[in-house]
């Protein structure tokens, strides 16, 4: 067989051995991928586009194909049989399935509908998937479980909608693409072990919030924006708004994305992007890709969260990149 046409489920069969029953909790999150994509290609005809009414926790207006897409994952999780808890931007509070507790390996952060602001364009979005090993053994110890820093990650990764579905993943063995061939409804291996360039000239940032950032990230920019051709600058700004989109490009690529802390009036500097299922297997991907993945001041990977939805700031992409913008946030350039 030609290895580029191998096909997901096989190349998991292969992996069980080393894997074992994570292969499961891929291969059904591959199944919402399908689910997932074949509703954004209809949604506009069967009146899923629009806001429900609501609002969820982080205080955002809730999309319609949010509400859909969360059930999606939830349900193809739960039919694995190994995934006991559940994180994600939709619910409240983290879901503890009791009847999953005595036998159920797995914690998994979700975020079923990344940009989803670009749903009504027809833009690009994405599922992106963060997978943990439970540690306790009994529903006393979910809480806990839901909390665990980045470096627990043994598997994240993300499904991008886009002109095809890609299903991009690591396990901690480097990083694999996968392509939905809509003519047999699977995902067939498409690139393997890919690697980010040590340096890029794209980068990617909402640049209208630049009056809120520190300093020192404005100072960066204005550093990309220059022109110094020794340097290989200036840079090229390319911003989608779905946080898979642009780190996908960035993983291919190169370059940096970033999406800096804001400075409030009272002084202090918060983030915007959720830890737990944006930029926490953003991260792992990243770093497994031989990419660097930061706040600015410490890595991604090595937050211990304080709760389910904390937020974060994150520089992400090529190493070299990511060094040169914590130097800048830093104030050491």
């Amino acid at each position: 067989m030609n290895e580029i046409a191998l096909r997901l489920s096989q190349h998991l069969r292969t992996e069980a051995a080393e894997i074992g029953e994570l292969a499961a909790v891929l291969d059904q999150i591959a199944v919402a991928g399908k689910l997932i994509a074949r509703e954004l290609g209809r949604a506009s005809l069967i009146g899923q586009l629009g806001l429900t009414g609501d609002v969820n926790v982080q205080g955002e207006a809730v999309k319609k194909l949010d509400v859909w897409a969360n059930d999606v994952m939830v349900r193809v999780l739960d039919a694995s049989g190994v995934v006991c808890t559940m994180v994600s931007e939709e619910m409240d509070e983290p879901l503890h399935l009791a009847e999953r507790c005595p036998a159920g390996q797995y914690v998994v952060c979700f975020d079923p509908v990344d940009g989803s602001s670009n749903l009504d364009v027809n833009g690009i979005v994405g599922t992106i998937f963060s997978v943990r090993r439970r540690r306790g053994r009994g529903i006393d110890h979910a809480a806990a479980d839901a909390v665990q820093p980045g470096s627990a990650q043994v598997a994240a990764g993300y499904v991008m909608y886009g002109p095809s579905t890609m299903l991009v993943y690591t396990a901690g063995k480097g990083v694999h693409a996968f392509t939905l061939d809509p003519t047999i409804g699977e995902f067939v291996r498409s690139r393997q072990h890919i690697q980010t360039p040590g340096r890029g000239h794209i980068y990617s940032v909402n640049e209208a919030h630049a009056p809120v950032w520190a300093p020192g990230i404005r100072e960066y920019i204005d550093y990309l924006r220059a022109r110094d051709p020794a340097s290989g600058r200036p840079y090229t700004a390319r911003y989608v708004g779905s946080m898979v989109a642009d780190v996908h490009r960035t993983l291919l690529e190169g370059g940096i994305f970033l999406y800096p802390g804001e400075v409030g009036a009272d002084g202090k500097t918060s983030g915007k992007l959720r830890l737990q299922y944006e930029a926490a297997p953003m991260a792992f991907l990243i770093e497994q890709a031989g990419g660097k993945a930061s706040t600015g001041r410490e890595r991604i990977q090595d937050i211990h969260p304080a709760s389910a939805h904390q937020r974060v700031p994150i520089l992400i992409g090529s190493r070299d990149d990511v060094t040169m913008a914590e130097e800048f946030a830093a104030g050491r350039r």
